[in-house]
Order: C-alpha cells, then sequence, then structure tokens
C-alpha cells in the first residue's frame, strides 16, 4: 500500500484578552485534506494573474487584501469545496471560567478538542502520516502550548506505527494555509460582527461550526 498523508491546516481569529476590550470570540479552523492539492493551483494560478494585471502581491491574506482580490480568492475557494474539510471551533471567551483563561491550558484545551473531532471522522489507518502545519509561530509560551495539544491529541488517537509531525510555515509560502485564514476570516467575521457576505460563499463546505460553551448561561464578564 502507498503512504498515505492527512494534512491538517490551522488558522485562529481573535485574542486573548478575556475583558470587555477584548475580541467576543476566538476560534480555530482547522482545514483537513490529502493530495494532490488541486486547490494550490488556482490559488498560485490567481496570484500571477493578479501580478500580469499590474497587483504588486505576494501572498493572499483575508484582513489586508482589497475587497476585489478577496472576491476572486473566494470564488476560487467556493468552487472547491471538495477539495478539503472545514471544521472550526468557536469560543465566546465571557463564558471561559478564569482558571481557563490562562493561556497554557486555554489553548491545548481548544486545539486539542478540535483535532480530535476533526480525526475521529477519519479512518486513521488508512494514513502513514498525520502533518499539522500552522502559520508561524515564534518560540513562546503559545508555540509550546500549541505542540504540546497537537502532540497529545495525536499520540492518543493514532494507530501503533502511524507518524505525525507539527510544522510552523509561514503562511505566504503554503497557499493551503492562505485558504485556511481565508475561510477562518469569513466564520469569524460572521461570529464577531454579524457580517455574512463572505460566510455565505463557503457556508455549504462548512462540516462542522462548534460553539463549544453554548450551553453555558454564566458569564464571567
Amino acid at each position: 500500500m502507498p503512504s498515505q498523508y492527512l494534512y491538517m491546516f490551522l488558522d485562529e481569529a481573535g485574542d486573548f484578552n478575556f475583558t470587555v476590550s477584548g475580541t467576543k470570540f476566538f476560534m480555530i479552523t482547522a482545514i483537513t485534506k490529502a493530495r494532490p492539492f488541486f486547490l494550490d493551483d488556482s490559488m498560485t494560478s490567481l496570484k500571477y494573474d493578479l501580478i500580469e494585471g499590474g497587483l504588486d502581491i505576494e501572498y493572499f491574506h483575508a484582513a489586508e487584501d482589497r475587497q476585489a482580490v478577496r472576491d476572486r480568492v473566494f470564488t476560487i475557494i467556493s468552487n472547491n469545496l471538495r477539495d478539503f474539510r472545514n471544521d472550526s471551533l468557536i469560543v465566546e471567551k465571557r463564558k471561559t471560567g478564569p482558571a481557563l483563561q490562562v493561556l497554557e491550558r486555554f489553548y491545548p484545551k481548544m486545539i486539542g478538542y478540535l483535532i480530535r473531532y476533526v480525526l475521529e471522522q477519519r479512518n486513521l489507518r488508512d494514513y502513514t502520516e498525520v502533518i499539522v502545519i500552522t502559520d508561524s509561530i515564534p518560540v513562546s509560551r503559545k508555540r509550546e502550548a500549541v505542540e504540546k495539544a497537537v502532540k497529545q491529541t495525536l499520540s492518543r488517537m493514532l494507530p501503533a506505527g502511524t507518524k505525525y509531525r507539527i510544522l510552523h510555515h509561514a503562511s505566504k509560502s503554503c497557499a493551503s494555509l492562505q485558504v485556511a485564514d481565508y475561510c477562518n476570516w469569513a466564520i469569524f467575521r460572521k461570529w464577531e460582527r454579524g457580517d455574512l457576505r463572505s460566510y455565505e460563499l463557503i457556508r455549504v463546505g462548512i462540516w462542522s461550526e462548534f460553539d463549544i460553551f453554548k450551553s453555558g448561561n454564566r458569564h464571567y464578564y
């Protein structure tokens, strides 16, 4: 049996400020896929179409791109929703208990929950390795928390002999991380601002959008 690799690209939105001055929500999106990556070719072609049209663009970033560029990127994504699985974990931050608001506890728990849920939908025996890729994260408490969560979750879930790695790559180097950024941005805009414009373009491709504290009634600030 040939080697099979399962890729998971992670992106986040929101901040870790658990006060009224912070964002209302924090969320993490996982884009899961296996090669070949057809969507990546379309993203690269669009980049060079834009360059040939006179725009100096190095890579795609939803929050910074012009609306005309966003429209074209979302068109590509919406036409290729079968190329990947999109799962998002939503956290209404004011429902997060004080003990969990510490980054070293909050981050591993949320990432671990999302990764565990996504992998439960797969037959992991089909893969020889799971590769998790995030945007570049400087060596810090946050990076340590990410790596801890991924390693703990995968080591518990994967069948014996299935390897795993976590990589931190600059999003500008990876079309799939840029797709994760765009999808995450669209979903975050829906929750944070009630803006459905971009969300509606990818809605049919969202496999799960889980509000982890939906049943909670207590607000801590």
